[in-house]
């Protein structure tokens, strides 16, 4: 089976075949055989809006089942409503955006420190924010919302 799958913006989609390198550790946490080195990934969210922290970076991933076959389905791969979700626990550095600001693809939206390293959270889709629910110096909480672009 194959899935429709946007991270960052881009489309793309990804096989079974393509999953046999990753393992998963414990719960939201996957070891990734890729080229011959190993990843240690981390994943937030659900199914349909993931984040997905790597290599220092965060990753804003959506997922479509390609036996959904409804049209929304279809046009949901950046598209609609969009929360932005802490990846892991940690504290907030710098917040980019304000309620009101038009976004693009890939623009820095919010800075998170987690575990010693600071991951910008971007923008799947462009879009307006229309809530901004951390400040900087709060600590957050891994799947929290952090800000919301429509």
């Amino acid at each position: 089976m194959k899935f429709q799958v946007a991270v960052d913006g881009r489309s793309m989609e990804i096989g079974s075949a393509q999953l046999g390198g990753v393992t998963q550790v414990e719960p939201g946490v996957y070891s990734v055989l890729l080229g011959g080195a190993s990843y240690e990934v981390r994943v937030g969210g659900n199914f349909e809006h993931l984040t997905v922290y790597a290599c220092g970076r965060t990753f804003a991933v959506e997922v479509r089942d390609p036996r959904d076959t409804s049209s929304a389905a279809h046009a949901s791969i950046g598209s609609g409503r969009q929360n932005i979700r802490a990846p892991m626990h940690g504290r907030v550095i710098r917040v980019l955006v304000n309620v009101g600001d038009a976004v693009e693809v890939g623009q820095g939206l919010m800075v998170v420190e987690a575990m010693k390293m600071q991951n910008e959270m971007k923008a799947l889709q462009p879009g307006r924010v229309t809530e901004v629910r951390a400040r900087a110096g709060e600590t957050v909480r891994a799947g929290d919302t952090l800000l919301v672009i429509e």
